[in-house]
């Protein structure tokens, strides 16, 4: 539960009142009596209902720490003073209540005692006009005064009430813990606290603190001031941090789990500007607001349009100066730039969206099923998504991901998920270049596997050849299964005279060169037809100069065979094969590569 109202209309003495705790921690706070940072607080308000409570300030200078703390409540506790009703930081409060989407509340009418019936009465109704047609429409309103303690229990009972109502947080999602105070405490060292968003937290678990992307160890987690197994979603959480000092970790910094998340500078939002702001020209600085984090920010209009009006909503982008850790479904509060003022918030809708996009598409990402978000993000990313990716992305668990991504009709493969419409797509497409190929060059078996894929993912690649049954992949080449090697007459012929020429040259063989020009056909289709044979393994490439017959060949391994262990040099080898050092050297290389024989110096093993 979080306080909201203006300065001096009793939230800190209140929150007293209620759980017996001086929430203003601060020697000025207690100079000065305001307060000026965020004050804590718990209370159980029934026997399983434990109330956290956010005291924010409300002086107008320390709106940016009422925000830092109003970002994580789910049940707000509406201060207006009898004696004063509604004041300016009062509708600042209550815009930024509603700005950040919460539901339920309890008003309090404080400094009951220092009013006539008639007043309170006439603060009762004021009260009431001010939030008709607002969450707290309808929401109980208790006239209380902490100096007497009239209506503490009554008002204890009301936020017992609302506080059955809330939803509990997700603890199934991934942990995300805003960090809004970190400090040094002595024999634990840092110590940095929050609001647990959502997830769990545990001792020994291993986080990472966003921007900075230290990977820390959490030594020891507290609830409402009282050690614990782990905290979850929704509890007033305090970890302590051991390898990092208090004041490496900022107030809008954030822990989560470790490897998931990354930080962005830029959100694409929808934004809702206040009826009481003025128009918000394209390109307007501003004061970005979300969780405990601050950022200036840069509001671009996606619509085209000049300016966002007052009272209306707009999809627009967020550049922001500094990196900060947004998810889709962040609530957030703007400020004008000067003077210092809230005047709008809204919804992050996305983190990483494409330079130049349709506006419809965040249309999608605000109102679309997790099935329809997931598939706009794996359409726009050329070759599909990986889920690693879509997890940072969404702030979805990576199962979550796979069942919308089968809802969806989405293709995986491996650890990514394509559109099938794209990959039915791009898999046709390398059908027809296969057949194109076999078309203008009959002669070759099929295509490099790498021609072939072109920009396709090489795992992607694999997957649209193992299910396109047209397809046939063999080692290095992609063929069509209807292709097949046809001949004509002077091909045959020309196949003939080459594989004679090195057939019966045996090892002296004669140049590549030398024997494609007596093939009797255009050197081109020559050498594809020496390349077929060099595949078909009747012909063996010695060296880029050298080939022989693959009988040649096997008559060589026979010789050498027969000789197994012994140790020769170059000499004997030319004796034995009959073949000049020209042939020799490049041979008995070849020889080495296919292990058949060592070299040790001058001489050679055959293995």
């Amino acid at each position: 539960m979080g306080t909201a109202g203006h300065i001096d209309h009793g939230k800190t003495a209140l929150v007293r009142a209620l759980t017996g705790i001086d929430t203003d921690r601060l020697k000025e706070e207690k100079e000065r009596g305001i307060s000026i940072d965020l004050g804590f607080a718990h209370v159980d308000v029934a026997p399983d209902v434990r109330l956290s409570i956010i005291d924010v300030p409300g002086h107008e200078k320390f709106i940016r720490n009422m925000l830092a703390g109003a970002a994580g409540i789910d049940l707000v506790l509406f201060v207006v003073a009898a004696d004063e009703s509604i004041r300016p930081q009062t509708r600042e409060h209550f815009d930024i209540c509603r700005m950040l989407g919460i539901q339920r509340g309890v008003v309090a009418l404080t400094k009951a005692d220092m009013v006539d019936a008639g007043m309170l009465e006439l603060a009762r109704c004021e009260t009431e006009e001010f939030v008709r047609g607002s969450f707290l429409e309808g929401a109980p309103m208790v006239a209380v005064s902490a100096k007497t303690g009239a209506g503490v229990e009554e008002l204890r009972t009301a936020l017992g009430a609302a506080a059955a109502g809330v939803h509990e947080k997700d603890a199934s999602r991934y942990f995300r813990l805003p960090v809004d105070r970190a400090f040094s405490m002595r024999g634990f060292g840092t110590v940095a606290t929050g609001t647990l968003i959502s997830g769990r937290v545990r001792a020994e678990d291993e986080v990472e603190l966003h921007p900075a992307g230290r990977r820390l160890r959490v030594r020891g987690v507290q609830v409402h001031n009282e050690t614990a197994n782990e905290a979850i979603a929704g509890q007033r959480t305090a970890v302590n941090l051991p390898g990092i000092e208090a004041a490496e970790v900022q107030r809008g910094m954030v822990l989560t789990e470790p490897g998931i998340f990354r930080d962005t500078l830029q959100a694409d939002c929808v934004l809702e500007l206040l009826t009481s702001a003025r128009a918000l020209k394209h390109r307007a600085p501003v004061h970005f607001h979300s969780g405990a984090a601050e950022a200036i920010g840069e509001i671009r209009i996606l619509s085209g349009r000049g300016a966002v009006e007052p009272g209306s909503r707009e999809y627009v982008r967020v550049l922001l100066r500094e990196p900060v850790l947004l998810l889709p479904g962040d609530r957030f509060i703007v400020r004008m730039f000067s003077p210092v003022v809230t005047i709008g918030g809204g919804v992050v809708l996305d983190i990483d969206g494409p330079r130049r996009a349709p506006v419809d598409r965040l249309a999608v990402l605000e109102r679309g099923t997790n099935a329809e978000r997931v598939a706009l993000l794996v359409r726009e990313s050329a070759g599909g998504a990986d889920v690693t990716g879509l997890v940072a992305r969404t702030g979805l668990r990576a199962e979550k991901i796979g069942e919308a991504g089968r809802a969806a009709g989405l293709v995986t493969v491996g650890d990514r998920l394509v559109d099938g419409a794209w990959f039915a797509e791009k898999r046709a497409a390398l059908v027809a270049e296969l057949a194109h190929a076999h078309r203008e060059k009959p002669l070759l078996a099929g295509m490099p596997r790498e021609e072939l894929r072109g920009a396709i993912t090489p795992e992607v690649f694999e997957a649209m050849l193992k299910s396109a049954a047209e397809i046939v992949a063999e080692g290095d080449l992609v063929r069509l299964a209807s292709h097949r090697l046809s001949l004509r007459d002077e091909e045959q012929e020309a196949e003939r005279r080459i594989e004679a020429a090195f057939e019966t040259a045996g090892l002296a063989a004669p140049s590549v060169d030398e024997v494609l020009r007596g093939a009797g056909v255009e050197n081109a289709r020559a050498r594809t037809l020496l390349h077929m044979m060099l595949r078909e393994k009747k012909l063996v490439r010695v060296s880029e100069e050298l080939v022989v017959h693959a009988t040649v060949m096997a008559k060589l391994r026979e010789l050498l065979a027969a000789r197994k262990g012994a140790r020769f040099t170059v000499s004997e080898f030319k004796t034995w094969t009959g073949i000049s050092r020209k042939y020799a050297v490049p041979l008995l290389e070849f020889l080495d590569r296919e292990r058949m024989t060592r070299r040790e110096g001058d001489v050679r093993v055959i293995f």
